[in-house]
Parts: structure tokens; C-alpha cells; sequence
């Protein structure tokens, strides 16, 4: 009879000890999944931030060129 109580008493402590790996399993797989989130939205803020500087500094070089042109066409045409 001892033994019969010692096996369920091991059973138990194993299924037991089983579920608390699977809920330590799903928490650790939600942390990853998280990091991974997280680390996905920071590229694409990094991303935007630098698609937006060379935007400015594009725009900024087209109305410098396009002020050059055309002051050296009103030179032409005034000179």
C-alpha cells in the first residue's frame, strides 16, 4: 500500500512540476514574442527618423538648385 501511495505521490509531483514548465514555456515564448515586437517597432522608428532626414535634406538641395537655376536664367535674359 506504501508504494501505491508513493508512486501517486510521485505522479502527482510530476504532473504538477509538468504544468509549471508549460506555463513557464508560454511565458518565456510571450516575453520573445514581445522583445521581438518591440525590437521590430524601434527599426521601423529608426527607419522613418532617417527616411525623414534625407527627405528635408532633398528638399532642401532641390530649392538650392532650383534657386541657382533660376537666378543664373535671369542673369541670362537680364544681362
Amino acid at each position: 500500500m506504501r508504494m501505491q501511495r508513493s508512486l501517486a505521490y510521485y505522479e502527482q509531483a510530476f504532473q504538477h512540476r509538468a504544468r509549471e514548465e508549460s506555463v513557464r514555456r508560454e511565458l518565456l515564448r510571450r516575453r520573445a514574442v514581445e522583445r521581438a515586437r518591440a525590437r521590430r517597432l524601434e527599426h521601423q522608428r529608426r527607419q522613418g527618423k532617417i527616411r525623414f532626414v534625407l527627405l528635408v535634406l532633398l528638399l532642401t538641395a532641390t530649392a538650392l538648385a532650383v534657386t541657382v537655376a533660376m537666378f543664373q536664367a535671369l542673369q541670362l535674359v537680364a544681362g
